[in-house]
């Protein structure tokens, strides 16, 4: 009898949570888990780490990536001064994704960015970023809107895909509205990424990969509305994990 393939593991790199004293913890937001787990995956965590040993048995185990929001990214990663409006940022979560999304691009591991995620990746594949929008790009919406709302699910502003693009096809749209809790933007684009989507003022808001792999960054925050304000992202979800388990070599 045929056994069904088992779970894909999708390997989700932490931030950090520091305390005034109590031990830093590594971790992410539950809403990225569960949006993993119940697309069919079996999200796992990579912890921060100096040692280049362990972060490879990481990325061994793991399926595909998914790189989630979370901190600013330091601007020395791409080339620029700091500007005064940049938040905190963490050295080695920096190193950890770059080194994971570099590789994993490289080798066409399947690679999902969600906000801080989709910014990585273009860093990574060198790109740069707009480092406060508010400051640095002329006549943009209010891109911390849903954050001003204190509701990470709140639909801030329209979205504009590209009719062609994968991302289009999955939805079965080429406009919606999203969510919107970022501070920073793509800049100059990546070689090897394409732009598939952009808000109302000019602002990169989706783009794909060039390449042979799978990669696919949102500016936007599906992992908090696939349940609630719009089910269509739970689709995004699904095909992601499906593409982790039919692109592994072992099973």
């Amino acid at each position: 009898m045929t056994q069904p393939h088992p779970r894909p593991v999708i390997g989700i790199p932490c931030s950090s949570y520091p305390d005034s004293w109590f031990t830093p913890a590594n971790g992410n937001a539950i809403s990225y888990l569960r949006a993993i787990e119940a697309a069919g995956g079996i999200p796992a965590l990579i912890h921060q780490t100096r040692d280049t040993e362990v972060l490879a048995a990481h990325y061994a185990r793991c399926d595909a990536l998914l790189f989630a929001g979370g901190e600013d990214i330091n601007s020395a990663q791409y080339g620029a001064h700091p500007h005064p409006q940049l938040g905190p940022t963490n050295p080695v979560q920096d190193e950890n994704e770059i080194a994971l999304a570099r590789r994993a691009v490289s080798e066409n591991k399947p690679v999902l960015g969600i906000c801080r995620g989709v910014q990585l990746l273009n860093v990574a594949l060198g790109g740069t970023l707009y480092q406060d929008i508010p400051s640095e790009y002329a006549g943009a919406l209010n891109h911390n809107r849903s954050t001003d709302e204190r509701d990470m699910s709140f639909l801030a502003h329209p979205l504009v895909l590209d009719a062609n693009s994968w991302l289009a096809e999955c939805l079965g749209t080429a406009e919606l509205t999203v969510n919107t809790l970022h501070h920073q933007a793509l800049r100059d684009l990546a070689p090897g990424l394409r732009v598939i989507g952009r808000a109302p003022d000019g602002v990169v808001e989706a783009v794909e990969g060039n390449g042979a792999g799978f990669v696919l960054g949102v500016q936007c925050h599906p992992e908090e509305l696939w349940e609630r304000t719009d089910t269509r992202w739970a689709r995004v979800f699904a095909r992601f994990v499906e593409i982790a388990r039919s692109n592994r070599s072992v099973y």
